[in-house]
C-alpha cells in the first residue's frame, strides 16, 4: 500500500530487478545513469575482488529511490541542489543543511529505519 504522495513502495530487498523497476518508475531519466554506474561497480568489483562496490551501487540507488519515490521531497532536494550555487551565504548553507537532511533520512530508511 502506497503513502500519501508516494509513487512506488520502497522494495522490500534491494535487488537489481526490483531496484531497476523502482528506478524506471520514479526516475526513468536517469535509468542511463544507472545501468552505467551498474557496469562500472561490476567491473570495479571484478578488478578488486570484492562485493563492497556491488553494496555501495546498492546503497546508492535504493538512496535515490527513495528520495525520488516521494516528489515533494524530491523537489526540495533539486531545489536545495541549485540554492547551493546561490551567491548568497545563507542561501548556500541552508541549501546545504536542506539536502543533509534529505539525504540522511533517506539512507536511515533504506537501511530500514
Amino acid at each position: 500500500m502506497l503513502g500519501r504522495g508516494q509513487l512506488c513502495g520502497l522494495p522490500s530487498a534491494l535487488t537489481l530487478p526490483a531496484l531497476r523497476q523502482a528506478v524506471a518508475t520514479v526516475a526513468a531519466s536517469r535509468l542511463p545513469e544507472f545501468f552505467e554506474e551498474l557496469q562500472q561497480a561490476f567491473v570495479r568489483a571484478g578488478d578488486e575482488d570484492s562485493v563492497v562496490l556491488i553494496r555501495m551501487f546498492y546503497q546508492r540507488w535504493g538512496v535515490v529511490v527513495e528520495i525520488e519515490r516521494y516528489p515533494e521531497r524530491a523537489q526540495r532536494l533539486h531545489a536545495a541542489e541549485r540554492a547551493v550555487d546561490s551567491p548568497d551565504p545563507d542561501v548556500r548553507a541552508a541549501a546545504i543543511l536542506e539536502a543533509g537532511e534529505i539525504v540522511r533520512a533517506a539512507h536511515r530508511e533504506v537501511a530500514g529505519g
